[in-house]
């Protein structure tokens, strides 16, 4: 089950047509769905997570914990949307693109791909523009 909840003002429309795109991701990587939640929150609320549990007193996008359990995804994504918002304009892109790329960013995560490297990086960002493209493809 994909759920999503909101720790700030900020809301998502057509909340359907994201978790049939999550479910065409998972279904792409050969992934069954356990419990995904995303928690659309602030700046605050995110740094106050990153430095109480990864103890990181830095500003980020997205935090993923993970409750995977083999191919069944589950595990809560915490996305700043003011950093999404930031990042979008930074990086010239509008803010549902930008959006997409943390949503998928963080599943991608999930299903054990990392960005610590610069060639998990190079492979990350790969994966995210080909998740990117799917959301507007028909199931």
């Amino acid at each position: 089950m994909i759920e999503f909840h909101f720790k700030s003002d900020f809301i998502l429309n057509n909340k359907t047509n994201y978790s049939d795109w999550i479910s065409r991701i998972l279904d792409s990587e050969q992934f069954q769905l356990g419990q995904l939640d995303y928690i659309f929150c602030s700046d605050e609320f995110l740094l106050k997570l990153n430095t109480e549990y990864l103890n990181h007193d830095t500003l980020t996008d997205i935090i993923t914990f993970d409750y995977s359990s083999g191919r069944r995804i589950s595990g809560d994504v915490f996305i700043s949307t003011e950093r999404v918002k930031d990042n979008a304009e930074t990086y010239g892109v509008d803010v549902e693109n930008e959006l997409l790329r943390v949503m998928s960013h963080g599943v991608l995560h999930l299903m054990g791909y990392g960005d610590k490297t610069d060639s998990e990086k190079e492979v990350m960002r790969s994966k995210e523009e080909e998740k990117i493209k799917m959301f507007h493809v028909e199931p």
